[in-house]
């Protein structure tokens, strides 16, 4: 392969997909994916799609608020997708319960209340009675719950196929099974890609390969360590469905599907690039699953999968241009948050390659913040 492009985005997930899609829409030239294998195969696939900053957060800083504008986005770009697809991605609005089974689960709620009611955002305190009238299904040992109506959550799956439509139509070259070894620089400037099927000539590259982009060796330039961190599900069929609401408590979490699908998740596993289910993590998760609700002991399991999370060394993402290469982006290391930050990511960093414009959202989240500079 000799192939010459304006911008080579580097992974096909969601983050690289919805980049490509922000890029083309604004016309910034001719946009070239590549993909180590099939598009959104990795973390984009496993994850549960749930859209809940509100109940994971313990304060607000500017990654929750950073959090906060993606998932607000969110209803638009369904919309849109579906505009341009025709694909439903199944954004569901019914909310997230978040629920206290001890002592301690119920001071960490009350905490998370009082701060987000005095931030004036949406939440709702419940006591037992009221979760149980929401949710009959759930233990009847729960103390307390909160109720986050803006904690939302997305078919991920459709998500991918619908951002992969949108980007095929909208022209994007897309180069799956093909790995990306190298990115050559002259004088400080990128120049293109040595990838297996060859070289490519470019101006622009957006790194965006996950927990791979580590991997990857740029001239003149120190790697960015992006681990990946192992995530396993599993999958049972409920007909007709138990819960509405996307259900937490502190140790595991439930997210009920249009189809009659409910996941179950997750672990949090260093175990390096080894993405298969044990029997230790379907254990655990089945432990906190029936902490939840006891009904899950009596439900068919249809399936389960792991993926790897790609979280860098202070667990928040990669974002934006780098200092000391002209024409490298990087948009990498959205750990447990990568379906969350989908639409957001898009549009700021097209506003950063196409406008050299740095949203105040992003610089938090810079690569100039890790030392870059080789020895």
């Amino acid at each position: 392969m000799s192939h010459t492009t304006d911008i080579a985005i580097i992974g096909g997930g969601v983050i690289g997909l919805s980049i490509a899609r922000s890029l083309a829409l604004r016309g910034a030239g001719d946009i070239t994916l590549i993909e180590r294998g099939p598009l959104g195969a990795e973390s984009s696939s496993a994850a549960a799609g749930m859209l809940a900053p509100q109940a994971e957060a313990d304060s607000s800083d500017e990654f929750f608020q950073l959090l906060c504008h993606s998932r607000d986005l969110y209803s638009t770009f369904a919309a849109a997708l579906l505009s341009e697809t025709g694909t439903d991605i199944e954004l569901d609005t019914t909310g997230t319960l978040y629920l206290a089974f001890t002592e301690h689960d119920e001071d960490e709620i009350g905490q998370r209340y009082e701060w987000q009611t005095q931030a004036g955002l949406s939440v709702e305190q419940l006591t037992s009675a009221d979760a149980r009238l929401l949710e009959p299904s759930i233990n009847a040992d729960v103390r307390a719950a909160l109720r986050f109506p803006l904690d939302i959550q997305v078919e991920n799956r459709r998500l991918v196929s619908a951002l992969a439509d949108a980007v095929n139509d909208l022209g994007v070259k897309l180069l799956t099974e093909t790995e990306v070894h190298s990115v050559t620089v002259d004088r400080g400037r990128v120049t293109g890609l040595q990838t297996s099927r060859g070289s490519m000539s470019c101006e622009r590259v957006v790194l965006a390969a996950g927990c791979w982009t580590g991997k990857l060796t740029i001239e003149t330039l120190k790697t960015i360590d992006v681990e990946p961190v192992r995530g396993q599900m599993i999958c049972f069929a409920t007909k007709p469905q138990l819960f509405r609401h996307v259900i937490y408590s502190p140790r595991g979490y439930l997210v009920p599907r249009r189809d009659g699908r409910l996941l179950a998740g997750s672990t949090s596993e260093s175990a390096g690039y080894a993405k298969h289910v044990t029997a230790g993590g379907v254990s655990k998760i089945l432990e906190n699953a029936h902490e939840i609700s006891p009904s899950m002991a009596g439900l068919p399991f249809i399936d389960s999968w792991a993926g790897l999370r790609p979280r860098a060394a202070d667990g928040l993402p990669v974002m934006g241009a780098c200092d000391e290469i002209e024409g490298l982006f990087y948009a990498t290391g959205h750990y447990r948050n990568g379906i969350l930050l989908t639409p957001i990511t898009g549009e700021l960093m097209a506003d950063v390659i196409v406008n050299r414009v740095t949203s105040p959202l992003l610089r938090s989240f810079s690569p100039n913040r890790f030392n870059l500079v080789t020895s």
